[in-house]
């Protein structure tokens, strides 16, 4: 089966044919060039998607992925980058192995094409100029012998003719041998003109011809060869990356089987536990105690007398009170968070002190460092003094001791917060005594003379119930008589530890050693109810007064 024996004719078909099969071959390049871009599209949109989701540094998000659940989707995020960069892989590898090599191949195809058939039309062209010559060669032949024949007859007239002269008759035998002559180079010519074609075109037909469309045939099946392995290239390139996009794929499956469900659990119980106790049993507050008379000392004239004045303590205090403490926790709320974090559940506020203190004993570490290799560059300036003068150090290190001495007490007074919230400090092993909620049994008129059912100016409530909140209900009708209420008396003094800015609503501010009369304890919401003078009273951070309590005041509580 050849070309050159079978389709020794078709040299117009085989052109167009080869033609066909580079477009065929240019088609697949682009094909695989289109693959690529959509690879490297894909892999680009993978990469934006994982990094749309992934969280922001320093935000909400970032404490979100403490959760197992979040951590196994911030490892499908990393691993659908790996997977991403397999498809980039796969693109750069059809890029150069089949793209860029068969793209180099169609340019030599097309120059081994082009030479061929130079060859076959130059061919072409030489059996073209036999046939001419042997043409031209055969109507001279042709000409000369019809010339010859008429000159033989114009003699044979010229000699049957008697009146014609001797001369002519002589004239024209010699024409008539000249024409016969040349009909005869002529012949002789046209037979070997004849021959060389013959020649000509028993090698075009069959050496010459078969040779150039035996190689033709050779590219066109290099060609066809070619094609293929590119094909196989191209699934074995995707067949390359298929094991680490499996190992992507466990990984994100090891992900979500690391995924536990108690351990979250277990964080929000860090996240969000307050540390205050559930509020105890409300004790039973017996409103008939001070109306024990016999029937018939009693009235209802008198009954009513006697009654209102204590419905209308009740409500004027509770009309009073309500409203202050409500604008006071729409102040804190918008106002700035405490230094010590006091607005904060003790649990709450435990864990950003002791990440306070952990962060400033860091930048204790950090300042340490340098002050540490300020005095080494110190010591090698002191024993080569032409490095560096030494006393040029001097203002930096003050400067670092310094700022080792701001943070050393910052890191105390936090520590300090810390202790109290931990237990560790008398004064706070009092107060939480104080916030036990366990009153003497013995003294309910005392005990219920003070407590109020109020709302923190942090937000927080309280449990505790009152004389006043049980009676706030039945008093409503006097709470617009709140302003004529006598004012709270003081259950002890404190002594203010720090200096506290008042900068909120409902606040009062403070100044460090401050000597102050409690007119309200802190109910468990970190608050303090004090008053300077007749004029000024507010809350403070419990954490910043110590407390003395006068338990034989009017309204202190007695505890076990």
């Amino acid at each position: 089966m050849s070309w050159g024996t079978e389709l020794w004719d078709q040299f117009d078909n085989l052109e167009k044919h080869t033609q066909w099969g580079i477009d065929i071959l240019e088609k697949y390049i682009k094909f695989v060039k289109e693959r690529t871009e959509i690879e490297l599209s894909y892999a680009k949109q993978l990469r934006n998607l994982a990094k749309k989701y992934q969280p922001k540094k320093n935000s909400k998000e970032e404490e979100e992925y403490r959760y197992t659940a979040c951590k196994a989707f911030l490892s499908t995020l990393n691993e659908m980058n790996d997977y991403a960069g397999q498809h980039e892989v796969i693109s750069e590898n059809m890029t150069s192995n089949i793209t860029v090599e068969l793209a180099r191949y169609v340019q030599e195809l097309k120059q081994e094409r082009k030479s061929y058939f130079h060859d076959g039309r130059k061919a072409q062209q030489h059996i073209e100029i036999c046939w001419k010559q042997l043409e031209s060669s055969k109507r001279r032949f042709e000409r000369d012998c019809k010339e010859a024949d008429r000159a033989q007859q114009y003699f044979e007239k010229m000699d049957a003719d008697i009146n014609v002269t001797k001369a002519d008759v002589e004239k024209a035998r010699q024409q008539a041998q000249v024409r016969h002559q040349m009909a005869e180079d002529s012949k002789a010519d046209y037979s070997s003109i004849l021959q060389k074609f013959n020649h000509e075109q028993h090698e075009y037909y069959y050496t010459h011809i078969p040779n150039i469309f035996q190689k033709i045939q050779e590219m066109e099946e290099r060609r066809i060869v070619r094609i293929g392995e590119s094909m196989k290239t191209y699934a074995e390139v995707d067949r390359q990356v298929i094991p680490i996009i499996g190992k992507c794929l466990d990984e994100i499956v090891k992900a979500a089987e690391s995924i536990d469900q108690k351990n979250d659990s277990q964080l929000v119980i860090e996240a969000y536990k307050s540390g205050f106790e559930p509020p105890g049993d409300i004790e039973f507050e017996d409103y008939t105690q001070p109306m024990k008379r016999t029937v018939s000392d009693n009235s209802l004239s008198n009954s009513r007398g006697e009654g209102k004045p204590e419905l209308k303590f009740g409500g004027k205090s509770k009309g009073k009170l309500w409203p202050f403490i409500k604008k006071n926790k729409l102040s804190l709320k918008l106002g700035a968070t405490p230094e010590d974090f006091s607005n904060l559940p003790p649990e709450q506020r435990r864990k950003k002190l002791q990440q306070k203190v952990d962060e400033l004993n860091k930048e204790i570490q950090k300042e340490m460092d340098q002050r540490d290799a300020i005095t080494k560059m110190k010591d090698v300036y002191l024993k080569n003094p032409q490095m560096g003068d030494p006393a040029s150090l001097d203002h930096k290190l003050t400067e670092v001791s310094q700022n080792i001495e701001k943070l050393r007490l910052e890191a105390q007074k936090f520590e300090a917060w810390l202790a109290e919230v931990e237990g560790r400090l008398p004064a706070r092993s009092e107060q939480a005594r104080r916030q036990s909620g366990m009153f003497d049994a013995q003294n309910p008129a005392t005990v219920n003379s003070c407590a109020q059912d109020r709302e923190s100016p942090d937000g927080s409530y309280t449990e505790e119930q009152s004389q006043e909140g049980e009676g706030k209900v039945l008093a409503t009708d006097f709470d617009d008589e709140f302003d004529e209420e006598e004012p709270l008396p003081a259950i002890g003094t404190c002594k203010a530890l720090y200096t506290f800015e008042g900068q909120n609503e409902g606040t009062i501010s403070v100044a460090e050693g401050e000597t102050l009369y409690v007119i309200e304890e802190d109910k468990g919401d970190g608050w303090t109810r004090i008053r300077r003078n007749e004029d000024e009273e507010g809350y403070v951070p419990t954490s910043y007064v110590e407390v003395y309590l006068d338990k034989n005041a009017k309204g202190a509580k007695t505890y076990i």
